[in-house]
């Protein structure tokens, strides 16, 4: 069974293809749309530990690797920030 808004695009394709005497030969000559892939994002990698090496993007729930450095570490925002240079080459 067909929705409402269904039916209400069926009849605007049908007014479409009569208005511009389209013929079941021109649809069937169609081919498929391409699907484009999306690319893949590399992170940006914009924090790391000096010592365990451990990273984190800035994306979504901080790591806790970097809670315990800023917390229980004595490490500052500053220190585990990487330079814009540095981390860009390496994403």
């Amino acid at each position: 069974m067909r929705t409402a808004e269904q039916e209400a695009v069926l009849r605007s394709v049908r007014k479409l293809v009569a208005f511009w005497q389209i013929t079941a030969d021109e649809l069937a000559g169609i081919p498929e749309p391409v699907r484009v892939q999306e690319p893949v994002r590399v992170p940006v990698l914009k924090y790391r530990h000096p010592r365990t090496g451990e990273t984190w993007d800035g994306e979504g729930a901080q790591p806790t690797w970097l809670r315990e450095a800023l917390t229980r570490q004595g490490y500052t925002v500053e220190e585990l920030r990487l330079p814009q240079s540095e981390s860009a080459s390496e994403a």
